[in-house]
């Protein structure tokens, strides 16, 4: 009798460890898994996976992207490229809360051919630019070093090359990027728009500054100094 129940106890424990190892063997399979899956993206890009440039050697040509933040949170996106002497972007990052958008403008020099050899237009250059982004909790003032500080968060949306047209043939894909530039710049000159002053102006936590008032001291103070130069 002792021996048969010593038999049961050892054949339940070697099912149990044999559960263990197996629910141990599905986790690890499941973390390998999730770690094969694409990570899911927070910004979508027009163009999606590249950048259009005019082809005119010797000069500063612009390209245009539209990010727009597709998540449910505020999204920091940064821009980096393989050519930071000759290629720079405005903004070069930014946050954009959840549904918002704007249109980055893209600026890249524009060498000569080499031995006045005419490139192959419409071909992929060698010069690459990479939007990477990150989850932050809110509203808050952009600096680079955040993806740095939080660089195990961070994703790669998408690598984007770089795809010259040639501005002598129209083109559907240059109609566009005009248009686009148009827009960027229409952008561009909104943001620099002071906003309308309505109401006063809230400054920190309970401190309430009347704008008029503000306005009616400088122009005192603006009289007092004409005054003294007259005199």
């Amino acid at each position: 009798m002792n021996n048969f129940s010593q038999q049961n106890v050892e054949g339940t424990q070697s099912n149990l460890n044999s559960s263990s190892s197996s629910n141990n063997s599905i986790t690890s399979v499941s973390s390998v898994a999730r770690s094969l899956l694409p990570t899911r993206r927070r910004l979508r890009l027009d163009p999606s996976n590249k950048l259009f440039f005019p082809y005119e050697p010797g000069k500063q040509v612009k390209s245009a992207i539209k990010i727009k933040n597709t998540s449910k949170s505020h999204v920091a996106f940064k821009f980096q490229t393989t050519a930071p002497k000759s290629c720079f972007m405005r903004p070069p990052g930014a946050i954009l809360a959840p549904g918002e958008s704007l249109i980055a403008t893209v600026f890249k020099f524009v060498e000569h051919p080499e031995n006045n050899e005419k490139p192959l237009l419409e071909q992929k250059s060698k010069v690459k630019f990479k939007i990477m982004s990150l989850k932050v909790k809110g509203p808050m003032d952009y600096v680079p070093e955040m993806f740095e500080e939080q660089k195990d968060q961070v994703a790669i949306e998408q690598i984007l090359r770089v795809i010259f047209l040639d501005v002598e043939r129209p083109s559907t894909a240059l109609d566009k990027l005009n248009r686009r530039l148009a827009e960027a710049e229409a952008e561009l000159e909104s943001r620099k728009k002071p906003a309308e002053n309505i109401g006063p102006r809230i400054i920190g936590e309970g401190l309430v500054i009347d704008e008029w008032k503000e306005r009616r001291e400088r122009y005192l103070a603006r009289q007092q100094v004409e005054g003294v130069d007259s005199a």
